[in-house]
């Protein structure tokens, strides 16, 4: 369940928007439904990003708990797969995420783990829904739930990420820019690398409530690219607001991005006979990635865009690596969610096994030219059964063949359809989206 918003820190669930007496009447309903186990009034988790309405929103969301009986564990700042795995190893029966992820400050939103630190089941997130539309009914006074800090919450996350890398591995005059984005890995993600033996320069550690993702992290790698550089860095790494992306800058200030480092996590795997199936990406998967896993003999799968899909997928097949262009990967035997830390971690060690640089890991993989054209629509525009666009779509699948790809996607929170077309030749990329993507708006303008 995720209350989002981008307007302030409005947002919606259903039509109801993010205030404060909104979160309040949430962390009621929360508590409400999950009740009280035989032992205790029960216990639920709050973390944070750095987000300066973060303090308001925890303390809304503390204040509904405590009304309905539940004590609460304040981590205060931390990446969404620590409170994620905290939620978990403190047999929480929930835990709340306060973070807009990679979006600017003024955005906030609210997400619940379970209590095996994955995404509640759908039926519990009804029951949440139904008991918003009650009246609030507070516990009697001696019943009220209490809140308390959560003992050295970063330290037991930090020792969590070390012990993920094979005890073998030292990074040990490996030379690393970080950028913590101004988010809420800043404390964190430092100390599990700097504690590993890497020669540290850290970039976007100061937040100030504001300049979270501004400048700073996985989606603006400007000024790590520009550091590593500068630095004479081996490398660098980037992650998100929230933590649970990664994109990584080798030595030559090339990004490395989700797609490749998937390869690179997939075919170490598969040479140590660890890899546990295939790999899952989305529909927006680079064709590259396709190509270099079919020709190592790994299946791959696609799913809609979005890490729940990823994650759904994953399970039906028993996989366990998945993941994003965007740096969302998830490695199911280490962490029940998306972590930056920890999947830094897993290429470090590919790289200390292999003796090789990141930028030769990364040329296992040879990117397909691709392009996207984002086209506005009006509210309530249905992309399928529509004729012009159907036929538009398979004369440019036609012409491709088995050498790219279409895809047309509608956004899940703008009026628009993303048209993205995928292949060998980058001219022909251009042209053919540039075409496809004025069929899809002259489509939508006669409707």
């Amino acid at each position: 369940m995720k209350f989002f918003g981008t307007d302030g820190i409005r947002g919606r669930m259903g039509e109801e928007p993010i205030t404060p007496s909104t979160v309040m009447k949430l962390g009621w309903a929360l508590g409400n439904v999950l009740g009280h186990n035989s032992e205790s009034r029960g216990k639920i988790i709050i973390g944070k990003d750095t987000r300066v309405s973060g303090y308001l929103l925890e303390s809304a969301m503390e204040a509904g708990l405590i009304s309905a009986g539940i004590n609460v564990s304040l981590l205060g700042p931390m990446p969404t797969p620590g409170i994620a795995y905290l939620t978990r190893t403190a047999r929480a029966q929930a835990g709340v995420v306060i973070s807009a992820s990679h979006n600017p400050y003024y955005d906030n939103g609210i997400k619940f783990f379970s209590p095996a630190g994955e995404k509640l089941p759908d039926e519990t997130e009804k029951a949440i829904e139904e008991m918003m539309e009650q009246p609030v009914r507070t516990v009697d006074s001696r019943d009220l739930g209490k809140a308390t800090r959560y003992p050295d919450a970063a330290g037991r996350y930090i020792e969590y990420c070390k012990a993920t890398i094979a005890n073998h591995v030292t990074l040990d005059g490996l030379s690393i820019v970080l950028d913590c984005a101004n988010g809420a890995s800043y404390q964190t993600a430092p100390s599990v690398l700097s504690e590993l033996g890497a020669r540290l320069h850290v970039i976007g550690d100061e937040p100030d409530g504001f300049n979270i993702n501004d400048g700073f992290g996985a989606t603006d790698t400007a000024a790590l690219q520009s550091e590593v550089l500068q630095q004479g860095a081996d490398l660098g790494i980037a992650l998100d607001g929230d933590g649970d992306r990664l994109i990584m800058v080798d030595h030559k200030g090339e990004i490395v991005n989700g797609d490749k480092l998937i390869l690179i996590m997939a075919l170490a795997r598969a040479r140590r006979g660890e890899l546990m199936g295939g790999v899952v990406g989305t529909v927006m998967s680079n064709l590259g990635m396709e190509q270099a896993l079919r020709a190592n003999k790994i299946d791959f799968k696609r799913s809609a865009v979005g890490d729940r899909f990823v994650l759904e997928m994953m399970k039906e097949n028993n996989w366990q690596l998945g993941g994003e262009s965007s740096g969302h990967i998830i490695c199911l035997d280490k962490s029940t969610t998306g972590d930056g830390i920890v999947a830094a971690l897993e290429v470090l060690q590919v790289m200390h096994d292999s003796g090789k640089p990141l930028a030769e890991l990364a040329a296992e993989m040879e990117t397909c030219p691709q392009m996207m054209i984002n086209v506005e629509i009006a509210r309530g525009f249905d992309l399928s059964d529509n004729a012009m666009i159907e036929d538009a779509v398979a004369a440019v699948e036609s012409d491709l063949g088995d050498r790219g790809r279409v895809v047309l996607r509608p956004s899940g929170t703008e009026p628009l359809i993303r048209v993205m077309i995928e292949g060998v030749d980058a001219a022909q990329v251009k042209s053919q989206c540039e075409s496809l993507a004025e069929i899809v708006r002259d489509a939508a303008a006669s409707k």
